[in-house]
C-alpha cells in the first residue's frame, strides 16, 4: 500500500500551448467583432441581398470559430502506468468486463470483420473468468451467428496461441497480414486454420445459405433452425445464443474460454427500434441477466483491439482510489488503418483525436465517440448520487433455462414500454448520433469522463475508401447532430447550464457542425457569381478592411495547419483535410441540414444506413493511388461539381477582366477565392474530363452540373 502512494497509475498535464491558444483567441475574437461591425455599418448604407448573405456567412463562421476555441482553452495530456496497477489491485480482483460488439448487416459489414474484433478482445491480457463478449446482430442474420460459431471453434486455438507467444496484434487478420509479424512454430498451422474458417464464412455469406456439412452438432442445428420463412431483419423474435461459457468450454490447453454470446433483439415493424442506441440498451439488459459485469466496453464491428493491455489502461482510471468517484467512462480514440498515404478523404479524424477530445479532457471530459469507451455499468441507471452499485456479478450458468428465458424477455421489443429506458436510463433515444447525445446527458447528470490516448492505438477500424460512402456517412452524422442541437437537451442551453460554459460550448460546436454548410456554400458561390457579373463585393487591396479579411483567413487556416502538423500530420494530409472539409460542407452538411428540416416537419424520415465496409479490389487500388472515387450518379455530388464549374469560370473571367479593363485590386479577394477553390477542385475536374476508369464522375452528373451552373449565372445576373 505504501508503494501505491508513490507509484501513480496515471498523470495529467496541461499542454504548454494552452496560454498561446488563449491569447490568440482574444486577439482573433476582436478581429471577428471588427468585421461584424463593418458588415453592420455597411447594412446601414445599403441593405442589398449580397450584404445580408455576407453578414450571415461571417456570423456563422464567427459562431463556429468561437465555440471551437472552448476545446483549446485547457488541452490536457494524460499518461498511464499499467505496470503500477499490481500495487493497487490483485489480478483476481479486477472488475468484470462485458464487451459489446455491434453489427447490423452481413452484406455491408461482413461478419469476418466482427469475428476478428471478437477474437482480438477474447485474447485480452485479462482474467478469462472476468471477460464476456456479446455480439449484437441488429440485422438478425443466421449468417452472422454461423460466423461466430466458427469463431468459437477457432478461438480454442487462437487464444492460447496469443497468450503463449505474447502476440501483440491479436486480431488474426492483422497478425497474419502484417509483413513484420514474428513467426512462431505453430504460426503456419494457426494461419491455415484461420484461412479455412474465413473461407467457410465468406462462402456462406456469398451463397446466402449454410451448407449442412458446416454444422457440427445438434446445438448449432437447433440454434440455426429459429430462422423461418417469416423471419426478416425488421420483424423477428429475439435470438440469444450462449456460444461459449467459461468453465464449460475449454481451449486446446485445457484452460477456460471467455463467455461468447450472440444477441439479436426482438423486432417488430409496429415498434420503434431506435437503431444502435436500442441495440446497445438490449445488450445492457441481456448482459445484466447473464454476467452483469460492472465495466462495459462498446465496440463497432470493425474496430478491433490493437493492444492486449487496453483494459488494464482503463482500470488505471476506473480502479484508482484517488479519482473522482463521478468518473463514468474512459474514452479511447478512434484510429483507422488502411488509410492511403495522403488521406484524401480526411479519414483519420486527426482533428477530433488530437484537438477536440484532449481539449474536452481538461474540462468535464470527452464525449463518447461511439466505439472504444469503457463505461461503469452504473452510469446508465441514473446520476452519481442515485445510480445503484454494480459489483454483484451473476454466478449461475449463462446457458441455464432460467437465465436464457430472462434474457429473451428483456430483449423483447415491448420491454421498454412505460419505462425510463432511452430517456433516463441506458443510451438515450432521439438522435442518430446516440454517442454524443448520451454522453452530453450523462455529463449533465454529473458524470465525468477521461481521455486515454496511448502511443500504440488501442483500437483500429476501417474508414470509407470512396467519396460517396464518406459523404453519406457525414450526412447521417449531420442529421443526428442537428437532432441534438435542437432537442430538449440542446447543449447551447441545457448543456451550458448543467455542464459548464466551456464544456457546453464544446458540445455546441459538435451539435451545430452541419451549419458550416451556410458560410461554405455562400463563399463557394456568391463572390464568384458576382465576379462573373463584373461586380466587386469585397474591399479593394488599398482599403484597410482588406487586411481584416486577410488576417482572419490566415489566422484560422494557420491555427488549423499548426495543430495538424504538430500532432504528427503532414502538410499534404492537412491540405486534403481542409479540402474534404469544404466538400463535406457543400454536400453532406447541406443535404443533412435539408434532411433534418424535412424530418422536423414530417415530410421525410432519415433511417440508419450502415456504412459499407465491403471493399472492391479496383476501387481499393485507386484509393491507395490517391485517386478520388466518384463512380455513382448520386445527387450528393451536385453541389461540389456545380461549385467547381462556377469557380473555374469565375477565376478565368476575373483574370480576363483584370487584363482588359480593370485593376486586379478591385476584385482581388474574389479572384483569390475562386482560384483557391479551383486548386481544391482539381480532383473534380480530373473526374469530369480526364479520367476513363470506373471511378470517374458519371456524365449525367456533369451535364446536370453544367445546367445548374448556367441557371445560377442567369439568376445572378438579375441580382448584380
Amino acid at each position: 500500500m505504501a508503494a501505491s502512494q508513490t507509484l501513480p497509475l496515471h498523470t495529467k498535464m496541461l499542454m504548454p500551448w494552452a496560454g498561446i491558444n488563449q491569447a490568440f483567441a482574444l486577439v482573433y475574437s476582436c478581429t471577428i467583432l471588427a468585421l461584424i461591425y463593418h458588415h453592420f455599418i455597411g447594412l446601414l448604407h445599403s441593405t442589398s441581398i449580397v450584404s445580408i448573405f455576407l453578414l450571415l456567412a461571417d456570423s456563422v463562421l464567427a459562431f463556429m470559430w468561437m465555440t471551437s476555441q472552448a476545446f483549446r482553452m485547457y488541452p490536457t495530456y494524460r499518461r498511464v502506468f499499467v505496470e503500477h496497477l499490481e500495487h493497487y489491485v490483485k489480478e483476481g480482483d479486477y472488475s468484470g468486463l462485458d464487451v459489446f460488439i455491434c453489427t447490423a448487416d452481413p452484406y455491408k459489414e461482413p461478419p469476418m470483420g466482427a469475428v476478428n474484433t471478437a477474437l482480438s478482445v477474447m485474447a485480452y491480457d485479462y482474467p478469462t473468468e472476468k471477460l464476456s463478449v456479446y455480439l449484437s446482430d441488429d440485422g438478425g442474420s443466421k449468417l452472422t451467428l454461423f460466423a461466430f460459431m466458427e469463431a468459437a471453434r477457432f478461438a480454442a486455438h487462437w487464444v492460447p496461441y496469443c497468450k503463449k507467444n505474447k502476440v501483440v496484434e491479436r486480431c488474426p487478420e492483422a497478425h497474419f497480414g502484417s509483413l513484420d509479424s514474428t513467426s512462431f512454430p505453430e504460426t503456419d498451422q494457426i494461419k491455415m486454420m484461420y484461412e479455412s474458417m474465413r473461407d467457410r464464412v465468406e462462402n456462406v455469406v456469398k451463397k446466402g445459405s449454410i451448407n449442412h456439412d458446416y454444422i457440427t452438432n445438434e446445438e448449432e442445428s437447433e440454434a440455426l433452425s429459429r430462422w423461418t420463412d417469416a423471419f426478416t431483419p425488421r420483424n423477428h423474435p429475439a435470438v440469444i445464443q450462449a456460444i461459449l461459457e467459461y468453465g464449460k468450454d475449454k481451449d486446446i490447453t485445457g484452460h477456460g474460454l471467455p463467455n461468447l454470446v450472440y444477441v439479436s433483439r426482438e423486432k417488430s415493424i409496429d415498434t420503434p427500434h431506435h437503431f444502435k442506441a436500442g441495440a446497445l440498451n438490449a445488450l445492457l439488459r441481456v448482459s445484466a441477466t447473464m454476467t452483469n459485469a460492472p465495466v462495459i466496453l462498446t465496440l463497432d464491428s470493425d474496430m478491433y483491439s490493437n493492444d492486449p493491455q487496453t483494459p488494464l489502461r482503463a482500470l488505471c482510471y476506473l480502479l484508482d482510489p484517488s479519482m473522482d468517484p463521478k468518473l463514468g467512462f474512459v474514452q479511447f480514440p478512434q484510429v483507422f488503418h488502411g488509410i492511403n498515404k495522403n488521406d484524401i478523404y480526411a479519414g483519420d479524424m486527426r482533428n477530433w483525436c488530437e484537438v477536440l477530445l484532449p481539449g474536452m479532457d481538461g474540462l468535464a471530459g470527452p464525449f463518447f465517440a461511439g466505439s472504444g469507451g469503457f463505461f461503469r455499468r452504473r452510469v446508465f441507471y441514473g446520476c452519481p448520487s442515485e445510480a445503484p452499485k454494480m459489483n454483484q456479478e451473476v454466478s449461475h450458468s449463462i446457458k441455464s433455462r432460467e437465465v436464457l428465458a430472462m434474457a429473451h424477455y428483456v430483449a423483447g421489443c415491448k420491454y421498454e414500454n412505460q419505462t425510463k429506458w432511452g430517456r433516463k436510463m441506458g443510451f438515450r433515444y432521439g438522435s442518430l448520433v446516440e454517442d454524443l447525445y448520451t454522453s452530453c446527458q450523462l455529463q449533465s447528470e454529473g458524470w465525468k469522463s477521461v481521455y486515454c490516448n496511448p502511443k500504440r492505438p488501442a483500437f483500429l477500424g476501417k474508414s470509407p475508401i470512396n467519396l460517396h460512402d464518406c459523404l453519406n456517412q457525414t450526412m447521417r452524422w449531420s442529421v443526428g447532430l442537428l437532432e441534438v442541437a435542437f432537442s430538449r437537451y440542446s447543449p447551447i442551453t441545457f448543456g451550458v447550464r448543467s455542464i459548464g460554459l466551456l464544456s457546453g460550448l464544446c458540445y455546441t460546436f459538435c451539435a451545430f457542425w452541419a451549419i458550416w454548410a451556410i458560410p461554405i456554400t455562400i463563399y463557394a458561390f456568391l463572390p464568384q457569381l458576382a465576379l462573373l457579373n463584373s461586380a466587386s463585393i469585397f474591399p479593394k487591396t488599398s482599403n484597410p478592411w482588406f487586411w481584416v479579411y486577410v488576417a482572419l483567413f490566415l489566422g484560422a487556416y494557420g491555427q488549423e495547419y499548426l495543430e495538424y502538423v504538430l500532432s504528427g500530420g503532414s502538410a499534404l494530409r492537412w491540405w486534403n483535410y481542409q479540402r474534404a472539409w469544404m466538400m463535406k460542407g457543400l454536400s453532406s452538411f447541406s443535404f443533412g441540414s435539408v434532411e433534418f428540416l424535412l424530418k422536423s416537419i414530417g415530410i421525410s424520415s432519415f433511417g440508419f444506413n450502415v456504412t459499407s465496409k465491403v471493399v472492391e479490389e479496383e476501387q481499393s487500388k485507386r484509393y491507395q493511388q490517391g485517386i478520388f472515387e466518384f463512380g455513382v450518379a448520386s445527387p450528393i455530388f451536385l453541389p461540389i461539381t456545380t461549385a467547381a464549374i462556377i469557380n473555374l469560370a469565375a477565376f478565368l473571367s476575373g483574370i480576363a477582366q483584370s487584363c482588359r479593363q480593370r485593376s486586379i485590386e478591385d476584385v482581388f479577394l474574389q479572384v483569390f477565392l475562386a482560384g483557391f477553390a479551383v486548386v481544391n477542385c482539381w480532383p473534380v475536374y480530373e473526374a469530369m474530363a480526364l479520367r476513363t476508369d470506373q471511378g470517374k464522375l458519371p456524365l449525367k452528373i456533369t451535364l446536370i452540373s453544367v445546367i445548374l451552373s448556367w441557371a445560377l449565372y442567369a439568376a445572378s445576373s438579375m441580382a448584380f
